[in-house]
């Protein structure tokens, strides 16, 4: 099989190398921090010491890191970026979600070395990365996409979307977590209302659920604020990342967004920035009955 280079061995990076590893590809990872890299290691991946390393020989290089950032430290810095290594052949591939302007940037970048560039960040957090059924909304160099397509199916991202260019890929991603996060938090201040009417929160849930208003992701997000669990599978402090890069990317206000987003600023404010987003319900009720 062809070598696969995953860049970021975060909660999700390191997942896609997992999934990778376990369909029997030859992988090579990069963290910043190598420690997060040992325990792939330990099932046969490699450990690069720079992101060029990494790139150096694999004929897939996929970024999956938390922002603008991480990502052009790990493509674009002198002489160890990955994009100053891809070889003969090789397709770079960033999954994450970053602002459309940097991702605009980074095709440019990785298309002066000569190389095909494609977008395909994920609709999914780690359940669906264990699961092997994340959706990946892909744009860019398109016509390379079913010369990956099995990699990424192997990766994990089981479904894929072709979009446009790069950064319509992009603003897609950012407009699906903009309005999962409004969602969300619109249901943990009804709940609370709800609560605060005399029904059981589990009570109230189970009959919003029974109604066409409560899509599946918001009957699953219900569910955690019901039993108060919101270990982070999307922490509130990326949610509210993923606002301000949203907002940064449109002309004029956005009313709704601006106003939602404040509303995960202050929960970051107040501690619950590592929880999961349903962690919001903690502004409106500190317990729910």
């Amino acid at each position: 099989m062809q070598q696969i280079a995953i860049l970021g061995a975060g909660a999700m990076g390191s997942r896609l190398a997992d999934n990778l590893l376990e369909a029997g590809y030859p992988v090579t990872v990069y963290n910043r921090t190598q420690a997060r890299t040992e325990p792939l290691v330990a099932k046969g991946a490699t450990y690069a010491t720079t992101p060029r390393a990494a790139a150096e020989g694999a004929k897939v290089v996929i970024s999956m890191v938390r922002d603008d950032g991480a990502s052009r430290q790990v493509w674009l810095t002198e002489d160890a970026g990955a994009a100053h290594g891809l070889g003969e052949g090789a397709i770079a591939i960033e999954a994450s979600t970053l602002t459309v302007s940097f991702i605009q940037d980074l095709a440019q970048a990785v298309k002066h070395h000569g190389k095909p560039f494609l977008t395909v960040p994920v609709v999914g957090s780690r359940p669906q990365a264990e699961a092997n059924c994340l959706t990946g909304l892909a744009g860019g160099d398109l016509d390379v996409l079913d010369q990956v397509q099995a990699t990424l199916n192997s990766a994990g991202i089981t479904t894929l979307y072709p979009v446009g260019s790069a950064a319509q890929a992009m603003t897609l991603k950012l407009a699906v977590n903009v309005l999962f996060g409004t969602q969300v938090a619109a249901l943990a201040e009804m709940l609370t209302m709800l609560t605060q009417s005399g029904l059981l929160a589990e009570q109230a849930m189970a009959l919003l659920s029974k109604l066409p208003i409560t899509p599946p992701a918001m009957q699953g997000a219900g569910g955690l604020m019901v039993k108060q669990q919101h270990a982070p599978l999307f922490p509130i402090a990326l949610v509210e990342k993923d606002f301000d890069y949203a907002m940064a990317s449109v002309e004029g206000v956005c009313p709704v967004s601006a106003a939602v987003r404040s509303r995960y600023r202050q929960a970051i404010d107040q501690g619950y920035g590592d929880d999961n987003i349903t962690g919001i319900i903690q502004l409106f009720a500190t317990a729910i009955p």
